[in-house]
């Protein structure tokens, strides 16, 4: 590990088991995170307020992600990996059942933005503890390993609570993560290994993550590009009805092809960039633009519009890559720059859908969101491009 040393005389690490461990509990926070998206119906009805009102608790989500990463990272500098993981674990746990029992909009929106705290930084430390299991060159593909649990539950988890949510009411879909959580606890609690923070960590040295240049503008470039992805994710299904017009009980379908393109994309672009990182990086964000430039010519047709959903997914890689990277450039603020990573993606996650929102409200029409997203795309490899050209006038 980078920060943190294994304690001498406990156990051989079997590292299958620890990625496992730590997949579920990806699984968890994304059948939870999308799965809230698709109960917003029920929601609504279930606490009397309209679907617009009750979207803001998608909101307080993502917001508590931003707030609650780098905060958790900065804190948390001298608590050892395996127990911090533990208790965002049992945190994400006990906030989404709370959630289950709100009583009304407003402790909603508390305990959303509650739940999303340990999201960033549960991902980022899951990261750091992959990676420090295997060799450097094998990184990549250990971190999609343990994302794998994110993708997945774009396949089986969002459906799964959502028709929980259907037949036993919108709260059963939020209590399904506490026992999914609390399998995570359990097995983290004994595979993870023993680790001993370094000596030297400090919340101060932590906080030096955000005067590293390469640090920030590869966060940059994050919040830039991947907001490309967001813009047509978050209006799929409205497009798919209104402009497709398809049959309704075919949406979930085209949107299970998204996190089918999404695990397939991950684990393709991690062997790539344990091969050539930055390379990979660049190739994404192209592919990124050319699939959401192609997005408006597709909805004519179930068949297109779903082909370019999967390869819209395919893209979706950028984030396990640029997670390697930060590890790279962040030096002795590994468990900030991981966990702000996250916090960049969730910031995509509200700029790409406002500013496609902006378009389809001037009257541009839900296929304008593709146009909006390859903006978003070029604009992050431009600024991916700048990441690498500072990266060769002074290395980080």
């Amino acid at each position: 590990m980078s920060d943190a040393a294994i304690l001498k005389g406990e156990p051989a690490v079997q590292p299958w088991l620890v990625m496992l461990a730590l997949a579920i509990g990806g699984f968890a926070i994304g059948s939870t995170e999308f799965a809230a998206m698709s109960l917003l119906p029920y929601i609504a009805a279930g606490l009397g307020i309209d679907e617009p009102k009750a979207a803001h608790a998608i909101s307080a989500y993502a917001l508590g992600v931003v707030v609650g990463a780098p905060i958790i990272a900065v804190l948390s500098a001298r608590v050892p990996r395996r127990t911090l993981l533990m208790a965002l674990m049992a945190a994400y746990g006990i906030t989404n059942c709370l959630t289950a029992l709100a009583p009304n909009y407003e402790w909603l929106l508390v305990l959303r933005f509650l739940s999303g705290m340990p999201h960033g930084a549960y991902f980022g430390v899951a990261a750091l503890v992959a990676a420090s299991l295997v060799g450097p060159k094998e990184r990549t593909t250990a971190i999609a390993r343990v994302m794998l649990g994110l993708t997945v539950a774009t396949i089986i988890g969002v459906p799964a609570a959502t028709y929980l949510g259907q037949v036993f009411g919108w709260q059963a879909g939020f209590a399904l993560t506490g026992f999914l959580a609390l399998a995570t606890f359990i097995m983290v609690a004994l595979f993870a290994p023993r680790d001993r923070p370094d000596e030297d960590a400090s919340p101060l040295r932590e906080l030096g993550a955000f005067r590293n240049r390469q640090v920030l503008l590869t966060l940059a470039t994050a919040i830039v590009g991947f907001g490309g992805l967001f813009a047509v994710y978050s209006y799929t299904a409205s497009t798919l009805l209104a402009v497709t017009k398809v049959d309704p009980r075919l949406v979930p379908l085209v949107i299970g092809l998204f996190g089918v393109g999404m695990t397939l994309g991950n684990l393709v672009s991690a062997w790539a960039a344990d091969k050539a990182l930055k390379p990979t990086a660049t190739v994404l964000l192209i592919a990124s633009a050319a699939a959401l430039f192609a997005f408006p010519y597709s909805v004519g047709a179930l068949w297109s519009i779903s082909l370019v959903v999967f390869l819209v997914g395919c893209t979706t890689g950028l984030a396990i890559v640029l997670q390697t990277y930060l590890m790279d450039v962040a030096r002795d603020a590994q468990t900030l720059a991981a966990a702000a990573n996250h916090s960049a993606f969730n910031v995509a996650n509200a700029l790409g859908p406002w500013l496609a929102g902006l378009a389809i409200s001037a009257g541009y029409g839900f296929p304008s969101a593709g146009y909006v997203g390859c903006g978003l795309s070029l604009a992050g490899l431009v600024l991916w491009v700048i990441t690498m050209m500072d990266a060769k006038r002074r290395p980080a």
